[in-house]
C-alpha cells in the first residue's frame, strides 16, 4: 500500500494540505493578536483622555476635588475600570470603588498627570486600573475554536476529495500496467479504455497507439517469416530434387539442369543480398558512396537493361527526359537499384499491350523520377502500407506476381538515405505511378 501511486498522492495533497491550513493559522494568529494589541491601546488611550478631559473640566467650574467622589464611581462604572484620583499630596482624593478615600496611595503603575492651564504644577494625578474582562481575547479563542474545527472538517472533506481524485487517476494507471505487463507477455490484442482527455487519457491514446504499432509489427514480422519461409523453401526445394536426381541418375549433369541450378541459387542469393540491404538500411548502417552524377545517363542506361524483360512480355517501355536537367548528387549504384526496383514492380503487374513510362523532371532543388505504368494498379486500401516489408497488393506467392515484397521498402530506405522522399499512386484498374526525389548537386 505504502508503495502505490494512490498513497503516494493522498500523501501528497494531505501535507499540502497541512501545510496551508498550518500557514494560515499562524498568520491569522499574528494579525489577530497584532489588531487586538493595537486596539487596546488605541481604547486605553483615548479612555483615559476622556475620563482625564471629564476631571479638567470638573476641576476648572468647582474650583477643587470637592465633590467628584460620584464622578469617579460614574466614569468607573461606565468603563469597567477602577479610577483613582490622588491630590498633590499623595492623598486619595476619590476612589470609584469607594476604599481607599483620604488614605495615602503609592502605586508602581505610571499615572496620568492632570493639569490646568494658568496654574503651574500638576492638579492631581490619576490612575486608571486594567480592563475586568478581556472581551476580545475571548473573542479571540472563540474564534479560534471556530477555525480550528472549520479546518477539521475542510481536512476531512479534502481527504475524501483527494481519495477520489487519486482513484481517479490511480485507477487508469494501473490498469495501463496491468495491460503493458500482458502485451510484454506476447498478447498484443490488448488495449486500454480511454475515459477523458486529460493528459493520463493522452497516455492511454499514445499506449494504444504503440500497442497497434505493435500487433501491426508482429503480424508483419510472422508474414516475414511465412514469406521468407516460402521464398527459401521453392528454390531450395528445386535445388535439392536436382541434386537427388543427379545423384540417382535420373539426370545427367549437362549445361541444363546446371543452369537451373544456378537460377535457384541467384533467386537465393537475391533474397539473402535483399534481406541484408534491408538490415543495413534500418540500422542506418548503409553504406553511400555519393558523387555527382548525370540523371538522364543513369535513367537511360537502367531503362537499357530492363528492356529485354519488357520486350520479352511484350510491354512498352520508354523515357521522357528533358534536356538541361540538372547533375544530382547521389550514390548511383544504390539509385540505380531503386529504379531498377521499380522497373521490375511495374513489369510483375503490367500485361501484354500495357506500357511503362520513365520520367525526370527538376523540382527546386530536387530532381524527381517517375516511373507509370498502365498496368492493374493499386487498390486505395493498399496505398498506405505499400512500402512496408513483406507487403504485396497482390497476395499470391507467386514470384511472377507476389515477388518477396522486399523491392519497394529497400527503395523506400534508399531514396530516405539520400534525403529525398518516395511516393506512390494509383487506382485499381487504372495503372500506378512511383516517384522519388534525388538533391541536385
Amino acid at each position: 500500500m505504502k508503495d502505490s501511486l494512490q498513497f503516494r498522492i493522498m500523501l501528497a495533497f494531505s501535507l499540502v494540505i497541512l501545510v496551508t491550513i498550518g500557514a494560515v493559522f499562524f498568520f491569522f494568529d499574528h494579525a489577530a493578536r497584532t489588531k487586538i494589541h493595537s486596539f487596546e491601546e488605541s481604547v486605553e488611550y483615548k479612555l483615559k483622555a476622556r475620563v482625564a478631559s471629564g476631571l479638567s473640566r470638573y476641576y476648572r467650574a468647582q474650583g477643587s476635588w470637592e465633590g467628584v467622589q460620584p464622578l469617579i464611581e460614574q466614569l468607573g462604572t461606565a468603563s469597567e475600570r477602577r479610577i483613582i484620583l490622588v491630590d498633590n499630596e499623595k492623598i486619595v482624593v476619590a476612589d470609584s470603588q469607594g476604599d481607599l478615600l483620604g488614605k495615602p496611595y503609592e502605586s508602581d503603575s505610571p499615572g496620568m498627570i492632570l493639569q490646568s492651564p494658568g496654574k503651574r504644577g500638576p492638579l492631581a494625578m490619576l490612575y486608571i486600573g486594567e480592563a475586568k474582562s478581556a472581551s476580545l481575547y475571548i473573542l479571540y479563542k472563540a474564534m479560534g475554536h471556530f477555525l480550528i474545527l472549520g479546518a477539521c472538517v475542510a481536512i476531512a472533506i479534502a481527504l475524501i476529495i483527494t481519495f477520489f481524485l487519486s482513484s481517479r487517476i490511480s485507477t487508469p494507471i494501473c490498469a495501463l500496467t496491468k495491460t503493458a505487463r500482458k502485451l510484454g507477455q506476447g498478447d498484443f490484442s490488448q488495449r486500454v479504455q480511454v475515459g477523458d482527455k486529460t493528459e493520463v487519457g493522452e497516455l492511454g491514446m499514445a499506449f494504444n497507439s504503440m500497442a497497434g504499432d505493435l500487433e501491426k509489427g508482429e503480424r508483419l514480422r510472422r508474414n516475414m517469416v511465412a514469406d521468407v519461409a516460402h521464398e527459401l523453401r521453392t528454390p531450395l526445394s528445386n535445388v535439392r530434387g536436382y541434386l537427388e536426381a543427379i545423384r540417382e541418375g535420373v539426370v545427367k549433369p549437362d549445361v541444363a539442369a546446371i543452369r537451373s541450378l544456378e537460377e535457384e541459387t541467384t533467386l537465393l542469393s537475391r533474397l539473402v543480398d535483399d534481406l541484408q540491404d534491408l538490415s543495413l538500411a534500418e540500422a542506418g548502417k548503409l553504406k553511400l558512396i555519393c558523387q555527382t552524377e548525370d540523371v538522364a545517363e543513369l535513367v537511360n542506361r537502367t531503362v537499357a537493361a530492363m528492356q529485354a524483360q519488357a520486350t520479352a512480355k511484350e510491354v512498352s517501355l520508354s523515357t521522357d527526359l528533358p534536356q538541361g536537367l540538372p547533375l544530382v548528387n547521389i550514390d548511383s549504384h544504390r539509385i540505380s537499384q531503386v529504379l531498377r526496383n521499380l522497373l521490375e514492380n511495374a513489369l510483375a503487374h503490367t500485361a501484354k499491350g500495357d506500357a511503362i513510362n520513365v520520367a525526370a523532371a527538376q523540382q527546386g532543388d530536387w530532381v524527381e523520377i517517375s516511373v507509370a505504368d498502365t498496368g492493374e494498379g493499386i487498390p486505395p486500401g493498399d496505398l498506405p502500407n505499400i512500402f512496408e516489408r513483406f507487403y504485396r497488393v497482390d497476395k499470391s506467392r507467386a514470384r511472377a506476381t507476389g515477388g518477396s515484397g522486399l523491392g519497394l521498402t529497400i527503395a523506400k530506405h534508399l531514396v530516405e538515405s539520400h534525403g529525398g522522399k518516395i511516393e506512390a499512386q494509383g487506382k485499381s484498374g487504372e495503372g500506378s505511378r512511383f516517384s522519388f526525389t534525388l538533391p541536385v548537386a
